[in-house]
């Protein structure tokens, strides 16, 4: 790691800029989560694509849902990294910043941090399917699969999108306008591949926002980043903080 781009961001960050943040797979990984797709999600011979989807559940709900009360059970036994509580302070330290998530494991709300945007939901969140209320949901395991409405009595699923649903527009629209408004956005532990995500720091780029890379591996963005360091957020966020603390200190 650039211990000069290190320093070079933190008095960036002295001044208080305008900041966004989209985390991916990647800063949750570190804490042991796995993706849940490819191999990490092979449950009962079922894949992630095949049961995170509108027609599974309409087929098969109790189904879905035991593989959902087995992914819960999993997070549930994790615990936010250095990297997340980082990102956590930071929300109280700068006057303008915004959190966009791709990961609905809700470790950033366990870590402290408050303004976020869940690009794919929440998993620790249920949606009634016929009402569309939402609800907290922290049950692990289960008292009954598939859960129901309380209100109404249908059936609840995750609040989660899934494969072939659209991402909710509002959220979108928000994430959007929070990037075109940055000074600077830090991209952290996504593969900057998956759509519409993808398009956020080039949204910030475009409005003139130096955008700063935190990824194990090179990425489509990597060679577009004004700083890109290859590295956990686990480890390198914490460099960061502790450099902009010495700095606000001084």
């Amino acid at each position: 790691m650039d211990e000069n781009q290190f320093k070079e961001l933190a008095d960036i960050l002295r001044s208080k800029p305008r900041i966004a943040v989209l985390t991916g797979a990647g800063i949750s990984a570190e804490s042991g989560i796995p993706t849940f797709r490819g191999q990490d999600g092979l449950w009962k011979q079922f894949r992630a694509e095949e049961l995170a989807t509108p027609d599974a559940f309409r087929r098969d709900p109790g189904l879905v849902w035991e593989w959902y009360d087995w992914r819960r059970g999993i997070i549930a036994a994790r615990e936010p990294h250095a990297g997340h509580y980082v990102l956590a302070r930071w929300e109280e330290f700068f006057p303008d910043f915004v959190l966009i998530t791709q990961n609905v494991d809700g470790l950033h709300r366990k870590a402290g941090s408050k303004n976020i945007l869940e690009l794919h939901g929440n998993i620790w969140q249920v949606r009634c399917a016929e009402e569309g209320t939402i609800a907290e949901n922290d049950e692990s395991p289960l008292k009954e699969i598939p859960p129901h409405c309380p209100s109404c009595g249908a059936l609840l699923r995750p609040n989660v999108v899934w494969f072939g649903e659209a991402l909710p527009r509002e959220t979108l629209e928000k994430a959007s306008a929070s990037c075109a408004r940055c000074d600077l956005m830090f991209v952290i532990g996504t593969s900057a591949f998956v759509q519409p995500a993808a398009s956020l720091p080039f949204i910030a780029a475009e409005k003139g926002a130096k955008i700063v890379e935190i990824n194990p591996n090179p990425t489509p963005l990597t060679r577009f980043a004004d700083y890109s360091f290859q590295a956990k957020a686990g480890e390198s966020l914490p460099v960061i903080d502790a450099l902009l603390s010495e700095r606000s200190e001084e």
